[in-house]
């Protein structure tokens, strides 16, 4: 794992102006910068940039975070990747704790990955370049009517049938950098010769729009007739998705994407306009593909093909989604006629015809269900009970979300058995009856304790002002402090906020509490959005003057609802008004303060 102290340390030395300033124009407004959301549609600009916070927000569709979080939503990176790239970018090194790093390998692994990509960049620039001097192969593109726009778009290059060619490309083809990328073989002997010959080339990019392998597909006859790049450092097929780098924006635009089969299939879509679309390399749908697609996008469309093997890729499909679905995801199934792909059925019916298909596509819930009834005779207690155990493990396989009861109760629909059977049978639990509804007129309110009416009395927001002007300017935690009368969980924030390392900011606050304790982070986004003064639009001296200012004032308000506390139990004691005196001192003494 990544200490949290290096990502604390990132987080203050970063500038979130710098990281979002290379996607969106921002514009100096006030203390913040704003700009064109790149996360919606918007002719003005409600995205906003706050240096003080080190956080971004936008007022039209509520995305918001730190520079992490940009990275994340916008370059859909992993949480350990967007780190990686944010380090990187300070000329930093991100340790490990336990010696191991995120996801598996070694720190000097991640170094070594680094250092192919330029090998794969020549590749890829020799491969364009040969593609334009070679006429068959643009003759083979022009057959599948595909445009040189779009095979510029997607860098498509041509590998030539020598068997070492690629001697032109690269600085020393005896590098064994060379053999680790993949794109040469060494044999047992020890000669070497290129892998993809007499291919058109279709280069594979990360999120970054780094060249991290090939596909390349074989221009005449020969098998294989599609030849991937090998598993190495940089390139799994198990993790990487075709045409994700080119699909960002549309993507982002339609906020869904469409899952197809191959390399041709991404690129014609893109030239029909269906410009969020991608591939898996060859390989079912893995978790690891769909965690990454989740993050993209809240719906996504798989696309196969309407025979037998066509399903059996969508049910797999089906089966690795099932541990990853929520409520806010939608995942659908779209069966292609028979005898078409994506681009000939658009090339028959139309793009117009293909984009409603994909809008009607069928839900998972639906194909999960049908699929389940088709493979066994309803008509029998036995086709039944089948469905059932059938249906049980993969009930049990997602998580505690709504969805899964929903299904479970679709299936005792279309199956005709009764619901609160299989919701038992599949282990959901059966809700209780609802008890009889109270009228809210003869319920009687309940007294409220002596120990929380200090705390009702204290004026609405203060408290969350004091701990927004804390958040945004840490430093202030460190400075000397009377905690008396003040509540004991904001002299419990002040501590967690001192304790963070000098030079913190906001966001290094939030993405720690987001680890922590993700209520309490929840808790400070909300007191930050809902807020109704911008104070973190504050200098820190004007922050200063007005955390000691709200910080007196709550002490004010403590002390006298203490004392009213106090009066109406009517002082009976000595001790009772010992501290009616004392606190009465300490009113006035405040008072003071507050109207000098």
């Amino acid at each position: 794992m990544i200490p949290q102290s290096f990502i604390q340390d990132l987080l203050s030395r970063v500038d979130i102006v710098d990281v979002v300033g290379r996607a969106v124009k921002l514009k100096k407004a006030g203390a913040n910068l704003q700009g064109l959301c790149p996360f919606h549609n918007e002719k003005s600009p409600s995205f906003t940039v706050s240096p003080t916070k080190q956080f971004y927000h936008c007022f039209g569709c509520g995305a918001h975070g730190s520079a992490i979080g940009f990275m994340m939503e916008h370059h859909g990176l992993s949480y350990v990747d967007a780190i990686h790239d944010l380090a990187a970018g300070l000329g930093l090194t991100v340790p490990q704790e336990g010696g191991r790093r995120d996801g598996g390998g070694s720190a000097g692994q991640a170094s070594q990955a680094a250092g192919l990509v330029p090998v794969l960049e020549a590749a890829a620039a020799y491969y364009r370049q040969r593609l334009r001097e070679t006429p068959r192969a643009i003759d083979y593109l022009k057959s599948r009517e595909l445009t040189g726009a779009t095979a510029a778009r997607f860098g498509l290059g041509f590998a030539p049938a020598g068997w070492r060619s690629l001697e032109a490309a690269v600085p020393d083809y005896g590098d064994e950098a060379v053999v680790t990328t993949g794109l040469v073989i060494k044999g047992e002997d020890g000669k070497r010769y290129d892998r993809f010959r007499d291919r058109i080339m279709f280069p594979i990019r990360n999120s970054r729009g780094q060249v991290i392998g090939f596909g390349g597909r074989v221009l005449d006859q020969g098998e294989p007739k599609y030849l991937n790049s090998p598993e190495g450092p940089l390139f799994s097929k198990g993790r990487e998705l075709y045409g994700l780098f080119e699909a960002r924006e549309g993507i982002r635009r339609r906020d869904r994407v469409l899952v197809v089969e191959g390399y041709m299939d991404v690129v014609m879509l893109h030239q029909h306009g269906v410009d969020y679309a991608v591939a898996t390399l060859g390989t079912a749908t893995t978790a690891a593909h769909l965690g990454k697609l989740m993050r993209q996008a809240e719906r996504i469309v798989f696309a196969f093909d309407g025979d037998a093997a066509g399903r059996r890729a969508a049910w797999r499909a089906l089966e690795n989604a099932l541990p990853l679905l929520s409520d806010t995801r939608r995942l659908d199934f779209l069966f292609l006629p028979e005898g078409h792909d994506p681009d000939s059925f658009i090339r028959s019916e139309g793009l117009d015809r293909f984009e409603a298909a994909v809008e009607e596509a069928m839900p998972l819930s639906v194909f999960l269900v049908r699929e389940l009834c088709r493979r066994v005779d309803l008509g029998t207690p036995e086709g039944r009970a089948r469905l059932q155990a059938e249906l049980k493990p993969l009930v049990r396989a997602m998580p505690d979300i709504a969805l899964r009861g929903q299904i479970a109760l679709e299936a005792a629909s279309r199956a005709g058995v009764g619901a609160q059977e299989l919701l038992r049978y599949v282990g959901l639990r059966v809700a209780p009856p609802a008890p009889p509804r109270r009228e809210p007129w003869r319920d009687r309110p309940a007294p409220v304790p002596a120990a929380l009416r200090s705390r009702a009395a204290t004026p609405p927001g203060l408290e969350a002002r004091i701990r927004l002007l804390l958040a945004y300017h840490p430093s202030l935690a460190r400075e000397p402090l009377s905690p008396e009368f003040l509540p004991a969980t904001l002299l419990e924030w002040r501590d967690r906020i001192a304790a963070l390392p000098a030079g913190a900011n906001f966001a290094v606050l939030l993405e720690g509490l987001k680890l922590e304790s993700p209520e309490e982070a929840a808790r400070l986004a909300a007191e930050d959005l809902g807020h109704p003064v911008l104070v973190g639009d504050l200098t820190l001296e004007q922050a200063r003057h007005e955390y000691a200012d709200a910080v007196g004032r709550l002490k004010l308000a403590q002390v006298a609802a203490e004392i009213d506390s106090l009066a109406r139990e009517g002082l009976e004691t000595q001790a009772q008004r010992a501290r009616y005196k004392e606190l009465m001192g300490a009113k006035q003494s405040l008072s003071a303060v507050a109207n000098a």
